[in-house]
Order: structure tokens, then C-alpha cells, then sequence
């Protein structure tokens, strides 16, 4: 373990963010321990080991989990994309669902494209939307310097309360004041996955082939950010506006496409988690949607790394499915969202833990360098064998001066 700590923290920057990862999981999870102590402590260490064991101890379960996973990797792709160009999208919630209507509107009103056809006509207008929805943040930073989270909280609300006013106008179902019920034949396809999934469960389950889009959708933004001049610009841009500008990159530009690409991919998160197989409908209640607050974690967890966004993603849909199966021990709903809670928004410190540990290390290379500089086996006190005042004539003495010579025969 040691051997581990000392690789991921020998002077490479890659090592150290995933070190603070896991120093900000693990603070989280401890705070979540107190939690369940100060509900429940005869009860708080079973449950506390359900919560990191549950999504492994059946293979439905891990299913669920990536289930789970699917929506909150691309929200957090999302905010992550933005973050890597400089600009900080706090609105991938309104931009999630404006790209969850979209879909629900597709799939239930355009009876003419066919099923199958249909599907990927509203995650590819999912993305329209959520695209155009982030737009306006973006439009206001690049032309009228309002800063984007200012104008990405606003545009959360006003979709919100927009997108309610939507359904209840279209495809509402009166009985249950949610959108009305999609046919299974329009559903996103499993293609197996399900099926393979299921293990020994009665049923299937829930997963399907969204957890493959959105790992496909992160290794495309890695691709874009890393090996693409596009976005090469889009990072430029991002670290210094006015440089930039002078390498001929265009700021303004750079910052609408930003925002709106991350748009899209909380928009077709929005698609995949209603047109799933789980039979989700979208209530016209004015709430915002917390994937898209749960992506802000995701991203920060993963450092804006695409790559690392899967994994942080997998991993709060791990701790989310883990928190629901903890009822078993009689702790109220409420309690296992606080946990999860706490440990998701925990998450948001790594960047400060980060910051701690590069401080840590700097202050342990300069006194290992300290260290070096005196060597421990040699006696700094000893004089140096041999007669020193005669060596100290020698190696000053003048080889022309004939009277030194005439001496030292005499």
C-alpha cells in the first residue's frame, strides 16, 4: 500500500489527482458513518457495509448500478467538457430536462418515423435542445460578459417552470400529473443487457444500451479535447481569453460552442433515462432535476477527465443503488438520501484536497532534499588524514620560486 501512495504521489500530476479522489470518497463515506451512528448505531455498521457492498452482491444489482450510472455520467460530462474549456455550465440541470421532454415529445407524437427510427430521432433532438437551451449562457458570456453561472442558475428555473408548462399543454396524463406512458416498442434497447444482467433475479434487469452510449460519448469529448485542434482552441480559450485572441482563435466562438456541446450531452442524458426501459415518466412538478446537480460531483470527482467521469459516474450510481437497498434495515428513506447526499457533495472537495496534498508533498521533497545534501556517513568534524599544514605549503608553494625550492632541499 505504501508502495501504491508513493507511486501516486512521486511528482506525477495524474497520481495525485486520483490519490485526492479517493482521500475525498473516503471523507465522505466516514461523514456518512456518523450519520447512520447518530440515526441508528445498533444498526449503523451493517448498514454502512450494505452501502459499499450492496452493488456487488448480485450481478442484478450491478446492473442497476450501471443503470443508475447512465444519466449522471453524461450530466457530469456535461459540466466536466465545460470545465476543461474554463467556463463553469451550473445549468446542466434546466439543459437535462429540456433534452428529457424533447424526447418524451418525440417518441409520443411523431407516429409517422418508425419505432426503431424514432428512438434516435429524439436522442439526437434531445441533444438539439439542450444544445440550444445552454446557448443562451453562452451567448451571454461571449457577447455581454455575464458570467455563466449567474445565467445558467436563472435558465435552470426558467426551464424548469417552462418545461412544466409544456407537458401539461401536450402529453400529460391527467391521472398521475406526469407525461403520458411510452410504448415499449419506443423504448431505448437493451440488446441483451438486461438479460445478461439479471443473474437469478425473477426479472431483468433495468440497464440497457445507454450505459454504452454514454461511455462512447465520453471517449468522443476525450477525443475532441485531446487530439482535435477544435479542441485544442476550446481549452486555449479557456485558460487565457486574451492569448488566445492574439493566436487568432476566435473567444467568442469558442465559448457558445463550449457551452453548447455540454449542453448536448445533458440533454441526451435527459433522453436516456426517460425513453429507458424502466418505464420513467417526468412529472410537471417545478423541480430541478438532480442529475444534473449530481453531474457537477461527477466531474469534479473525475477532475473534468472524460475518463475519469466514467468511473466517478459508476461510482455514485454505486453508492445511489447501494443507499436504496439500506432500507432493508429500517432506516427512513430520507436517511439513505442524506447519506448519499453528503457523500456525492463531499465529493466536490477534491479539488481542495488536491491543493492540500500537492502542499504536503512539496513540503516532504524539500526536506528529503535537505537530507541528501549532508551525508550521514561521513564525520564533517574529522580533520583529513595526513599532515595539513605541510599539504596547505605544498599545493602553494611556487614551482619557479628557485628560493622555495633552495628550502625545501636544505
Amino acid at each position: 500500500m505504501k508502495k501504491i501512495i508513493g507511486r501516486l504521489t512521486s511528482n506525477s500530476e495524474a497520481g495525485l489527482s486520483i490519490l485526492s479522489s479517493i482521500v475525498a470518497v473516503i471523507g465522505g463515506l466516514l461523514i456518512g458513518l456518523v450519520i447512520l451512528l447518530f440515526s441508528d448505531y445498533t444498526r449503523a455498521f451493517p448498514a454502512f457495509i450494505d452501502i459499499l457492498t450492496s452493488g456487488f452482491q448480485s450481478i442484478r444489482n450491478f446492473g442497476e448500478v450501471l443503470s443508475r450510472a447512465t444519466p449522471i455520467i453524461l450530466t457530469g460530462l456535461s459540466v466536466g467538457f465545460a470545465l476543461k474549456t474554463g467556463l463553469f455550465n451550473i445549468g446542466a440541470s434546466g439543459q437535462y430536462s429540456f433534452g428529457a421532454f424533447t424526447a418524451i415529445y418525440i417518441v409520443l407524437t411523431a407516429t409517422f418515423i418508425p419505432p426503431s427510427l424514432r428512438v434516435v430521432v429524439a436522442m439526437v433532438c434531445a441533444m438539439i435542445a439542450g444544445a440550444i437551451w445552454a446557448a443562451i449562457p453562452g451567448l451571454l458570456k461571449a457577447f455581454r460578459n455575464v458570467h455563466e453561472v449567474i445565467s445558467s442558475i436563472m435558465t435552470n428555473w426558467i426551464g424548469i417552470f417552462l418545461v412544466s408548462h409544456l407537458i401539461q399543454s401536450t402529453i400529460i396524463d391527467p391521472t398521475t400529473a406526469r407525461t403520458r406512458a411510452i410504448p415499449t416498442n419506443v423504448t431505448i434497447p437493451s440488446f441483451g443487457l438486461g438479460t445478461l444482467f439479471q443473474g437469478s433475479a425473477t426479472r431483468p434487469s433495468t440497464v440497457d444500451i445507454g450505459i454504452v452510449i454514454a461511455i462512447f460519448m465520453a471517449i468522443i469529448a476525450y477525443i475532441v479535447l485531446e487530439k482535435t485542434k477544435f479542441g485544442y482552441e476550446l481549452k486555449a480559450c479557456g485558460f487565457n481569453r486574451d492569448a488566445a485572441r492574439y493566436a487568432g482563435i476566435s473567444e467568442k466562438r469558442s465559448i457558445v460552442f463550449s457551452m453548447m456541446i455540454s449542453g448536448a450531452f445533458a440533454g441526451l442524458g435527459g433522453a436516456l433515462h426517460y425513453l429507458s426501459a424502466a418505464g420513467v415518466a417526468k412529472s410537471v412538478a417545478t423541480v430541478l432535476a438532480p442529475e444534473g446537480f449530481t453531474g457537477i460531483s461527477v466531474a469534479l470527482l473525475g477532475l473534468g477527465n472524460p475518463v475519469g467521469i466514467i468511473f466517478s459516474g459508476t461510482l455514485i450510481g454505486f453508492l445511489q443503488q447501494s443507499g436504496f437497498l439500506v432500507q432493508r434495515y429500517g432506516f427512513a428513506p430520507e436517511i439513505i438520501e442524506i447519506v448519499t447526499s453528503v457523500i456525492i457533495y463531499f465529493c466536490a472537495f477534491v479539488l481542495i484536497v488536491k491543493m492540500l496534498l500537492k502542499r504536503i508533498m512539496k513540503i516532504r521533497n524539500t526536506v528529503s532534499e535537505e537530507n541528501d545534501t549532508v551525508d550521514p556517513t561521513v564525520d564533517q568534524s574529522a580533520e583529513p588524514p595526513g599532515d595539513g599544514e605541510q599539504e596547505t605549503v605544498e599545493e602553494f608553494s611556487d614551482p619557479t620560486d628557485k628560493n622555495a625550492s633552495e628550502r625545501s632541499g636544505d
